[in-house]
This record gives structure tokens, C-alpha cells and sequence, in this order.
């Protein structure tokens, strides 16, 4: 049995390595966000509900923008320029929402300067990165 086999969920395909992707896109940008708490001083163990407030509004920013962007969409391998170049389109106007989120009224946490130009820089990096790798890797095996 294939363990990328796609499966059918009322109408649409998911397959499994779309998933996988998917899960570690928010895994990285979750552990980003924790990473950056604890160099000032927020313990996630100790402190779960701050860490969630901050990590909610990009999470659900990332995901937004990519189902609307077709990020995930299944056939919609990319070559590495392509990959780079969407998953960075998505990201800025992903961060941008969690920006927005994050210093709205339905979380507790704010966006002051620089914070805005941290998170999408090192989320560049992160998430770019990752995607560049995995292009790399799924072209040489020829996925």
C-alpha cells in the first residue's frame, strides 16, 4: 500500500504528502514564533496560553493565504524558482494578516516596530527555506 496515496474526502483529493507538507509549514512556523518568545523571556511549558495567542493569528494566516493561493492544491508540484517565489508571496501577505490578527482585539499581544519586520523576515527565511529543500529533494527523486 502507497503511504502518498491521494484519498477521497467529500469530492475533494487530499493526498498524504500534501499533508505532510502542510503539517510541517505550520510545524516551522510555530517553533519560529516559540523560538522568538524565548529570547524574551515567555516560557511556552509555563506559559501556554501566551504562546498559543502568539502563534494563533500567524497559523491561521498562513493557512488562509495559502488555501487561497492554491498553495496546497494537489498537482501543484513546483520547480524551485516557482516555490520560491510563491511560497515568499504567500508568506508576506500571510504575516501581514497575523500582523493584523496579532494587534487586534481578538488577541492579547500587540505589533509594535520592529516586531512586524522580524517575524516576516525570519518566516522568509524559515519557510522559503524549508520549501526550497523540499523542492530540491522531491526534483532529484522525481516526484
Amino acid at each position: 500500500m502507497d503511504t502518498l496515496a491521494p484519498t477521497e474526502t467529500e469530492g475533494s483529493v487530499v493526498d498524504r504528502e500534501t499533508v505532510l507538507v502542510a503539517a510541517v509549514d505550520v510545524a516551522l512556523l510555530a517553533a519560529l514564533i516559540v523560538v522568538g518568545q524565548r529570547s524574551h523571556g515567555i516560557d511556552p511549558i509555563t506559559q501556554p496560553a501566551a504562546s498559543l495567542e502568539t502563534v494563533a493569528p500567524f497559523v491561521i494566516g498562513w493557512l488562509a493565504v495559502s488555501v487561497l493561493a492554491g498553495l496546497y492544491a494537489r498537482g501543484s508540484s513546483m520547480g524551485i524558482v516557482q516555490t520560491t517565489r510563491t511560497v515568499a508571496v504567500v508568506w508576506l501577505a500571510a504575516a501581514n494578516v497575523g500582523v493584523l490578527l496579532r494587534a487586534s482585539s481578538l488577541f492579547d499581544g500587540s505589533a509594535e516596530w520592529p516586531f512586524p519586520l522580524v517575524i516576516t523576515g525570519f518566516g522568509l527565511i524559515v519557510l522559503v527555506g524549508w520549501r526550497i529543500g523540499y523542492a530540491v529533494v522531491t526534483a532529484r527523486s522525481g516526484r
